[in-house]
């Protein structure tokens, strides 16, 4: 957890938690970040309660390693840490950031969550995808199986990628999203997000140097904000034109309860409670669900 400013200013320095020994400038940046080496720094240098603090250059963060801890930051401190910090990317490529993982914590944070939580990701909705995933497990074992008479290799981690990527586009956007190769790129695009928010930024550790990189990395975001734009909107348009056709006209024939997000957010954006739902919010809520359906 990044501590923010406001954090910093209520917090008492002589009850920070414990923090492993760091060097000049960088902090604890040369430690590692990734869930291991957090895991064996909290082992030997954290509190009792399961707390650490490092700092990544500039920037401290609090490291949590235990239920109870968790349970603090995540329920009864959960306003506290609701917001992320701000990001050049996220900015960029998330249209403001307007989504429901980036956006600061407030009255349109609450809209997003509730919409994304009640008609994108719900139980219900989720459940509602089984008979596409059993066809895509079907395809699957019918690839395994041809290759196996034939006694050729199978990459299994490509082709479990391709289901995944498969199996997340039809709930984006049902059967229509194969239209003109369009789940390749989708493909691409997220490997493009994945690319961009796992590359080290300079802001995120040194925030007043951040305009040393920032032109090189808004312009990165911008281009694939761009592609993104493009194959949503296209999608967007193909689904708002099917809508208009008789219910005998429609060749998809899907019932409610299978009706893919667009079709969904589409929806809502008429109801009262969404009325103020903008295209580029339905275009970022779109991005961000492909992400948590990963």
């Amino acid at each position: 957890l990044r501590t923010t400013s406001s954090s910093k200013k209520q917090g008492n320095r002589k009850r920070l938690p414990p923090s492993p020994p760091g060097l000049p400038v960088i902090g604890h940046l040369h430690l590692g970040r990734d869930h291991v080496s957090l895991c064996n720094l909290a082992k030997k240098h954290g509190s009792d309660d399961g707390l650490m603090l490092l700092r990544r250059g500039a920037v401290p963060h609090h490291v949590v390693s235990s239920p109870r801890a968790a349970r603090a930051i995540m329920r009864t401190h959960d306003r506290m840490f609701a917001s992320r910090p701000t990001s050049m990317v996220a900015h960029e490529l998330l249209y403001g950031p307007i989504d429901v993982v980036f956006a600061p914590y407030g009255e349109h944070w609450r809209m997003a969550r509730k919409l994304v939580a009640t008609h994108l990701l719900s139980v219900k909705k989720i459940q509602s995808y089984r008979l596409a995933r059993q066809q895509e497990v079907r395809l699957v074992m019918a690839v395994i199986r041809k290759s196996a008479a034939a006694s050729t290799v199978i990459d299994m981690g490509e082709m479990m990628n391709n289901f995944v990527n498969d199996m997340v586009c039809r709930a984006l956007s049902g059967k229509f999203i194969m239209k003109e190769g369009r789940n390749k790129i989708f493909r691409e695009l997220i490997e493009a997000n994945s690319a961009l928010f796992a590359s080290f930024n300079l802001e995120n550790c040194f925030p007043r140097l951040a305009w040393l990189t920032r032109s090189n990395v808004c312009n990165k975001a911008k281009k694939v904000n761009r592609r993104w734009d493009d194959l949503l909107e296209k999608m967007i348009q193909d689904h708002e034109k099917r809508t208009l056709l008789p219910p005998h006209d429609r060749q998809d024939g899907k019932k409610e309860e299978e009706s893919d997000f667009i079709d969904v957010l589409l929806l809502v954006r008429q109801q009262k409670d969404y009325d103020g739902i903008t295209r580029e919010q339905i275009k970022a809520f779109l991005m961000v669900s492909v992400v948590l359906l990963q």
